[in-house]
């Protein structure tokens, strides 16, 4: 089971108003809340364990370089995010939701990561059983206040100068931005942009294979 779509590159992308978020150079994992039993899943993008410590030692097992991240979630995201969860509409509506986060270090790159940097979770999507993500606007207004949500630095049309901007550097992402807009659900879009220079470190770092970490 693939828990997060594959988001497509910039060549194709919507002309409408978009909030964009940075894109983080990590690994995609997401977390499983429900009403009744709290938080108790996580995984990768492809996989699933059980949020206890057994289920944690089997992740552990499989994927060692990451095994750091339920003390991380368990220390910065799940009250706080469980909060909202329990208090803001409409999230009070839905028995079971799905956050997705990118967990990293400072010398993270295309999905390796340095054993002794600290690291951290950004959460960039919620996803609601029954209805689907939530839009970037509503995301924004509802987990902002968190340190933990994915920084905005841009709002406002898509169009090929932003692009274009961001690719060069203008605002001051490592790896680039994801672009998302829709209201929520099934109208909720998303491209990602990458810089130039992120290029420049895939092709001296993968050389022919560069191609399978870019857009």
């Amino acid at each position: 089971m693939l828990h997060y779509p594959k988001i497509p590159g910039s060549r194709n992308s919507p002309s409408g108003r978009c909030v964009a978020f940075e894109k983080y150079d990590g690994t995609n994992l997401h977390w499983d809340w429900d009403r009744d039993f709290g938080w108790h899943g996580f995984g990768t993008r492809r996989d699933d364990f059980n949020l206890d410590p057994a289920g944690v030692a089997r992740f552990a097992e499989k994927h060692a370089h990451l095994r750091q991240c339920a003390d991380v979630f368990r220390a910065a995201v799940a009250d706080p995010v469980e909060e909202v969860f329990l208090q803001v509409a409409p999230y009070r509506e839905f028995q079971s939701l799905k956050v997705f986060t990118e967990f990293l270090g400072p010398n993270s790159f295309a999905g390796l990561h340095k054993d002794d940097d600290p690291k951290e979770l950004r959460l960039f999507d919620v996803w609601a059983d029954g209805y689907g993500m939530i839009g970037p606007k509503r995301l924004v207004a509802d987990f902002g206040h968190l340190p933990v949500l994915a920084r905005v630095v841009y709002e406002g049309k898509l169009t090929g100068q932003f692009s274009e901007d961001v690719r060069r550097g203008k605002y001051g992402v490592s790896e680039g931005v994801v672009c998302k807009g829709g209201t929520g659900g099934s109208d909720v879009w998303m491209v990602k942009i990458k810089t130039y220079a992120y290029l420049g470190r895939l092709k001296q770092a993968f050389a022919d294979h560069w191609e399978d970490f870019w857009e």
